[in-house]
């Protein structure tokens, strides 16, 4: 297929749909966990959800970068923006999520903060160049796909001399949170949360490759298969998914063959490789804290660590406890099982992180599914 439209052929998914039904056994369930808010929203986008058989249950993961940052973090970006002489700037999603005591960096910019949105960390260096007599800083945020351009950014700014420029760094990684999944007792005792199988992200893994899944298909026996975003890419990697469960398999099967090798794109794990390190430990809404989950900036690169220029010191910050955002990112509970989704909380008036972000999974239930019930749900029948 050479064409958009050739993914999301509804006679084809329709085919897909009749083949799962039709291999999906009756006797059993399957509980699949999409990584990456990206995929959620194309289930929700796609009506894929409603194209499945009962027996395959989907669980909603922790892959929204924008999501599992913690309060705490948000409020030291919110801090470093009030700080005399600062330009923050920062991905457009980050400016509307709450932080404690309903701050935002939206907030911050409407009380005269010089808080600036920026679609790449190359404009961030330019409003550098731009303002020698203002500390710039990057509010960096991402799993793998986004950490190389942070990098990339990083030796820029050292190459140019930029004395006024600063990464805050809060980079995660993808594996470490699968694994932190896995490892609770909750799936370990398939309590709150089942996971059988993964569909694995395919931007991250275009970076990554998909040797580090093998790990968690041999450790942990599940299989994980790398799907694309399109409504096609995601029903067959259900399908390879069934296939595996049905055969007692525990393997990863790379659906995303057009973008996706098993060793990644090696110039790029290089260059993070020189400008980061591993955290000991990281925070993540939902997930608490994982071990060796974030990364950090080398020494040879402090100069340019806003952590380190500016004294950052993150503190625990309590989350508003009507938000059920935490457990969502779990995969232990949906986002109508929140009692203000939809009321108190909405993407015009946001509670939680989950609801603002592009990738997050109320903001996907809230724009496609909320007025959605379960009497119209139509599941393809066998013949």
């Amino acid at each position: 297929m050479k064409y958009i439209s050739e993914f999301r052929d509804g006679r084809a998914a329709v085919a897909l749909a009749t083949q799962i039904a039709r291999e999906a056994s009756t006797g059993r369930e399957y509980y699949i966990m999409e990584f990456c808010g990206g995929h959620t929203h194309a289930i929700f986008r796609y009506g894929i959800q409603d194209l499945l058989p009962p027996s395959i249950r989907l669980v909603h993961g922790p892959g929204c970068p924008v999501c599992v940052l913690p309060v705490g973090r948000l409020d030291s970006a919110i801090e470093l923006a009030a700080l005399p002489g600062v330009i923050l700037c920062s991905y457009g999603d980050m400016l509307r999520v709450p932080g404690s005591r309903k701050r935002s960096l939206l907030r911050s910019r409407a009380e005269g903060k010089d808080v600036r949105m920026v679609y790449s960390c190359a404009e961030a260096i330019r409003i550098a160049v731009d303002n020698p007599g203002r500390q710039v800083v990057f509010f960096a945020i991402g799993f793998e796909t986004t950490t190389p351009p942070t990098a990339l950014a990083i030796r820029e700014a050292q190459r140019l001399g930029l004395g006024n420029f600063s990464v805050f760094c809060n980079h995660v990684l993808t594996p470490s949170a699968i694994q932190s999944i896995l490892n609770s007792p909750d799936v370990r005792e398939i309590g709150d949360v089942r996971v059988d199988g993964f569909i694995g992200p395919s931007h991250v893994s275009t970076i990554i490759g998909s040797r580090p899944y093998e790990y968690f298909a041999r450790e942990y026996q599940r299989p994980v298969v790398i799907s694309g975003f399109e409504p096609l890419d995601v029903l067959q990697s259900i399908l390879m998914l069934v296939r595996q469960l049905n055969g007692r398999r525990a393997e990863v099967e790379n659906q995303f063959s057009r973008g996706v090798t098993r060793d990644g794109n090696v110039k790029a794990q290089a260059l993070v490789a020189d400008v980061f390190e591993l955290r000991r430990t990281f925070e993540w809404r939902g997930l608490g804290v994982v071990p060796y989950s974030g990364l950090k900036i080398k020494q040879q690169y402090a100069g340019f660590d806003a952590e380190v220029r500016f004294a950052v010191q993150p503190r625990p910050v309590t989350e508003n406890r009507a938000c059920e955002c935490g457990a969502i990112l779990r995969g232990a509970k949906k986002p109508t099982d929140c009692r203000i989704f939809g009321t108190v909380c909405t993407p015009r008036n946001p509670v939680g992180s989950c609801m603002v972000s592009s990738e997050g999974a109320c903001a996907a239930y809230y724009r496609f599914r909320r007025h959605v019930g379960a009497a119209a749900l139509a599941v393809p029948q066998e013949g």
